[in-house]
């Protein structure tokens, strides 16, 4: 578990360091899987569903804030919409202006929610949304879950339909308009999964908040056990047909998230835990403190070892054959630059040699001194005829 704590600081740390280019990464994945799947599911107009549009478009939205996603994308769905038939347009018109009025207006910072919950339902596993949320979210976030399920729902039967819609063409406009929203609204596969999500967010963000211990571990299995049984009971009660296998794999991958929210955002150690109690003039205190897992990121110790030093090999042979080249050719020179070469060294400047006694050259000539000197002593003396 240490070694996992270790990872979590050093992503943590990574993003601290690179927050504004992981966001944008994000970002641009999210703008891309969201026009992707829109193009995919209900890609009437070929112009617009072309991969360049899709990429160009997620470039564009990646520089902007989230909000221009949303918007983008509904203008997507609206415009193939409009290939499909004026009755869906004019619906798919009026919720899209009835969700931005009166919610994304007031809550911009939500609209992250709206383009998860279509894309959870793509990869079947929808059940994620409201045991994240639940954990790390408030109760205005369930606005945006029911939001995001309608638009998918709404993507649905448009992709269903299509064929039939467009056969019909303009004809009956209201009949059309009116059979369009019964069919989104009166859907009761929908409705069940709405009340799932919302009874599930409630659990979850109760529990969460409670002083027990693994309060978040808790939130999370309760909350997978609660979308199981709600919408189990949905297929029995209504007669909605479910995948039970889809159901099961779904809220095992919700409980799965859940524990990784619960690693990155609420690690605390139960064990360490105190109560405490105090009080002022009006009210007494009681107090969990428990403290949270910190685990310090060990630091890299870097040796640094220096290059290897060559040895350059000399040949005694070669510096010997140059040796006798460079004497031969300075005998072979004319006097006159064997004269320059001599006064040459006297002009440049020389460093003083060290003084290490008389060299051998003043021994001979103080030698040679004494020796003149004896010889006119023995010939002043006539020592030389005794």
């Amino acid at each position: 578990m240490e070694s996992l704590f270790v990872l979590r600081g050093r992503l943590q740390e990574l993003y601290a360091r690179n927050s504004k280019v992981i966001d944008k990464a994000i970002q641009f994945v999210l703008a891309l899987v969201t026009f992707y799947l829109i193009n995919h599911n209900i890609g009437f107009m070929k112009l617009a569903a072309s991969p360049a549009a899709t990429v160009a478009l997620a470039v564009i939205c990646t520089f902007l804030p989230m909000i221009m996603i949303v918007i983008a994308a509904a203008a997507l769905i609206l415009i193939h919409t409009f290939s499909v038939s004026l009755a869906t347009l004019a619906v798919t018109a009026i919720v899209f202006l009835v969700m931005f009025i009166f919610y994304f207006r007031l809550t911009p910072k939500m609209t992250l929610i709206v383009l998860l919950t279509p894309i959870a339902f793509a990869f079947k596993i929808p059940y994620v949304i409201p045991v994240a949320f639940g954990l790390v979210s408030a109760p205005v976030a369930l606005v945006a879950v029911s939001c995001g399920t309608i638009v998918y729902y709404m993507l649905k039967y448009v992709k269903s339909t299509a064929a039939v819609l467009e056969s019909s063409g303009a004809k009956g406009l209201m009949t059309q308009i009116s059979a369009y929203a019964k069919q989104v609204f009166q859907s009761k596969e929908m409705w069940v999964i709405i009340a799932a999500f919302i009874i599930c967010f409630f659990v979850v963000y109760t529990l969460r908040r409670q002083s027990m211990d693994h309060a978040w571990k808790i939130a999370v299995v309760a909350g997978a056990v609660v979308d199981v049984v709600i919408i189990a009971a949905g297929d029995i009660a209504l007669g909605v047909h479910t995948s039970y296998g889809s159901l099961i794999a779904g809220s095992i991958a919700a409980a799965a998230a859940g524990l990784i929210l619960e690693f990155f955002f609420f690690s605390v150690d139960y064990a360490r835990s105190e109560s405490l109690q105090y009080e002022d003039d009006e009210y007494y205190y009681y107090v969990k403190a428990i403290p949270k897992i910190s685990v310090a990121t060990p630091e890299k110790t870097v040796k640094r070892i220096n290059e290897r030093q060559e040895t350059e090999i000399i040949d005694t042979e070669e510096v010997r054959r140059k040796a006798r080249r460079s004497g031969g050719a300075a005998a072979k020179r004319p006097p006159v630059e064997r004269e320059a070469d001599r006064k040459a060294p006297a002009e440049r400047k020389k460093k003083p040699a060290p003084k290490k006694g008389p060299s051998a050259k003043s021994r001979v000539i103080g030698n040679t001194e004494q020796i003149l000197l004896t010889q006119s002593l023995k010939q002043d003396l006539d020592l030389d005829k005794k």
